[in-house]
């Protein structure tokens, strides 16, 4: 019976090493990111001040779409009926 637990017990050690070896991981990277943080910015600015990227959905908007159609078109990559058949398509009419 003890024998048939060691693989379990092998499993488990091996499995939170693996962990606590990933925690300090990240707070290792943590502290770099902070460190450097503070030799980009100094003493006395303010690290808030920078603008933060604006965050993406993972789809293009319409505006952007109908941006991206017509540069092609201008370019000669679409047609002009392929043009308005795409254009008519996003739009939805």
């Amino acid at each position: 019976m003890f024998a048939r637990r060691r693989p379990l017990l092998r499993a488990a050690v091996v499995g939170g090493g693996a962990y606590a070896m990933g925690k300090q991981s990240a707070r290792r990277e943590a502290a770099e990111q902070s460190s450097q943080n503070s030799a980009m910015y100094g003493p006395g600015q303010d690290q808030h001040a920078v603008a933060q990227p604006v965050a993406t959905s993972s789809e293009p908007s319409v505006s952007d779409q109908l941006t991206q159609l017509t540069r092609l078109h201008q370019e000669g990559s679409l047609s002009d009926e392929e043009f308005a058949a795409a254009k008519s398509r996003l739009l939805g009419s």
